[in-house]
């Protein structure tokens, strides 16, 4: 790890880059602006890159290299920077993420260190006590049985659970493990516990189109929110080709064989999801156009690795390093500092700057997902 200093510190040899791009200042605020005008209100924390299914399009079959135990957040840590985001930039939804969340042993002390430090924070501010900031967690729900009643006494709103077919055989093949009963035990046990809604997170993939429709009547039965996903260039193979996507169009067509589906807009203006109402309602399916339909001028995201570092973005390879300044010693309005400075330098879309960039064009990232988090 490279030596940090307060600013944008340097990871992995990545080059630094301005505060102020293109002798732009930043505004005074302490919001997590950036220079397009968009402010960060919703915080994804990856916690570990260990993940207990391989699925093709996430990892490979032999799973990504570890991060060691001692250069993760631990749950102090990640409690404060929960505690700074939520206090001084303006952090209002907070989201743990992996690979797999559940993967780790202390997930419990991770959940409780963040409600006690957002919740702190937020009485700080003078806020009322409905003013509660949301703790969520996207899972693949395998052991969720075990801990959900514990994870929503440490204070877990809600659970979004990676699901992409109730098919047994094609999730067999496609995550390389046949664990599709222990998934769905595990939704049934978040639903029992309270961690609603819970929302069902479905890639689109060509080997899993046919069967969308079913895994819609399936949510719905179980009174699960289902969103489907572009499948974006984040593989960890790079196998990716824009030829393979299978875009919200496609599946639109799928789906209106077997339901009427009405146009319901988005539940906010920055949410990623286009709803449709499932034959007149209430029940509704989402739709993550990332691909075709590209929502990256409403991107209300920052994000944190399991390494304790900030990404502006999924496709943007900066990198700084927070974790690495807690331990340096550094105060709150430093470590705040450093991530003002890294969301500044948040590209346009896409992990660039080009005014020109098509919307299914990506930057080349040296990242996976499973590394990265959702």
């Amino acid at each position: 790890m490279s030596a940090v200093t307060l600013g944008i510190p340097s990871v992995r040899g990545v080059p630094r880059r301005a505060a102020t791009p293109a002798g732009r200042p930043r505004p005074e605020t302490p919001l997590l602006v950036d220079r397009y005008g968009r402010v960060a209100h919703d915080l994804r924390v990856s916690i570990t890159t260990a993940c207990s299914l391989r699925c093709t399009y996430c990892m490979p079959a032999e799973g990504l290299p570890l991060v060691p135990r001692d250069e993760l957040m631990t749950p102090d840590e990640i409690g404060r920077i929960v505690g700074i985001g939520v206090r001084d930039l303006g952090i209002r939804d907070i989201r743990f993420t992996g690979g797999e969340p559940l993967m780790r042993r202390d997930l419990e002390q991770i959940i409780g260190a963040s409600r006690t430090a957002a919740d702190d924070a937020m009485r700080h501010l003078g806020a009322d006590a409905d003013q509660r900031v949301r703790i969520a967690m996207t899972s693949n729900a395998l052991g969720l049985d075990k801990r959900a009643d514990a994870l929503v006494a440490a204070g877990l709103d809600r659970v979004n659970v990676s699901l992409d077919t109730v098919d047994r055989q094609a999730f067999a093949t496609l995550t390389r493990r046949d664990r599709l009963d222990d998934v769905l035990t595990g939704i049934r046990a978040a639903l029992a516990a309270g961690l609603a809604p819970v929302k069902i997170n479905a890639v689109l993939l060509p080997e899993t189109l046919a069967g969308a429709a079913d895994l819609l009547a399936w949510s719905v039965e179980h009174d699960c929110n289902l969103r489907f996903i572009e499948e974006m260039p984040l593989d960890a193979d790079g196998r990716w080709t824009r030829d393979d996507v299978v875009s919200a169009a496609d599946l639109l067509e799928v789906l209106q064989e077997r339901f009427t589906l009405t146009p319901a807009g988005r539940e906010d203006p920055s949410a990623p999801a286009e709803e449709w109402l499932v034959d007149e309602g209430p029940a509704t399916v989402g739709i993550i156009a990332s691909v075709t339909r590209s929502f990256c001028g409403a991107c209300d995201r920052t994000r944190l690795t399991a390494e304790g570092t900030v990404r502006s973005c999924l496709f943007g390879n900066e990198e700084t390093d927070l974790k690495s300044l807690l331990r340096a010693g550094a105060t709150d309005d430093e470590v705040g500092d450093a991530w003002r400075a890294a969301m500044w330098a948040k590209p346009r879309a896409h992990g660039s700057d080009a005014v020109e960039l098509a919307a299914d064009a990506f930057a080349e990232t040296e990242r996976s997902m499973g590394a990265i988090g959702g």
